[in-house]
């Protein structure tokens, strides 16, 4: 896992992005791949136009310039690096659309980009490399983390999807001190157990333990996101939408509270 693209566009929580991303590469000897996205777009009042509104009135060269600037400029302040080692790179070209996003990802071990909602990143960007690159991606949380993969919370519900996510998130996984594989009631569907999950990355040298609990009186994602706040988890791996999305924005559902509420980095897999 050593190609990490990292999706930098106009936003209030992007010191968050570059310190996930460079937290990432650090830990696995990685380099991190910035490309721009085009600035939000909005309803204005009283119209039925979506209008371009990014912070100055640039064009698309100098919006580009911008952010690749701000890319460079956390680099910079940030490289602690030996001399002649890079782990900042600036992929040259104009800025990539959305939908764009999930075919470029498909050459890079990871992408890292915001989590949607106001001040933070786009749902089609995220929803565009989860179901369209085939590879995983490493949520940031709105504010910057202090550490990554140190204490990482495995949401166990024996589906397809988790075990995709276990399997990419395997080098990661390897260097983590503390890995719990948590079932939370009322998410499991029909497979093995989370023992059964122990066991298995126990066979490829991760010790990790096992945890089931119940809802608490919440919604399964709100449960799934306070033990991990409660274990100190500085990573969460899950599959996502294991039930359909429609279901999920009709009913919720684990995947959209996280998306919704995380507060720590999540590394997702559909």
């Amino acid at each position: 896992m050593k190609s990490i693209l990292l999706v930098v566009g106009q936003n209030e929580q992007m010191p968050s992005a570059f310190e996930t991303a460079r937290l990432a590469a650090s830990l696995l000897d990685g380099v991190v791949e910035g490309v721009a996205l085009p600035p939000a777009f909005k309803v204005a009042a009283g119209s039925t136009a979506a209008v371009a509104t990014p912070m100055h009135d640039r064009n698309g060269a100098e919006y580009t310039r911008w952010l690749r600037q701000s890319f460079e400029d956390y680099a910079r302040q940030h490289s602690t690096e030996p001399a002649g080692v890079t782990r900042f790179r600036w992929r040259d070209g104009s800025v990539i659309q959305d939908a764009a996003l999930g075919s470029l990802a498909r050459v890079y071990d990871l992408t890292v980009l915001n989590r949607p909602g106001t001040g933070g990143g786009r749902m089609a960007a995220l929803e565009s490399v989860l179901f369209e690159s085939g590879r995983p991606i490493l949520m940031a949380p709105p504010s910057p983390p202090k550490s990554f993969a140190q204490t990482v919370v495995v949401h166990w519900n024996a589906s397809t999807e988790v075990s995709r996510a276990i399997s990419m998130a395997m080098p990661i996984l390897r260097k983590a001190k503390r890995v719990i594989v948590l079932s939370v009631e009322g998410t499991m569907v029909p497979g093995p157990a989370g023992q059964d999950a122990v066991s298995h990355l126990q066979a490829h040298d991760v010790a990790a333990t096992e945890k089931t609990i119940g809802s608490r009186g919440q919604r399964p994602g709100a449960a799934l996101l306070a033990e991990a706040r409660a274990q100190g988890a500085d990573l969460l791996i899950k599959g996502a939408y294991t039930q359909s999305r429609l279901r999920q924005m009709i009913f919720g559902g684990a995947t959209q509270h996280v998306l919704a509420a995380a507060e720590l980095p999540v590394f997702l897999v559909d």
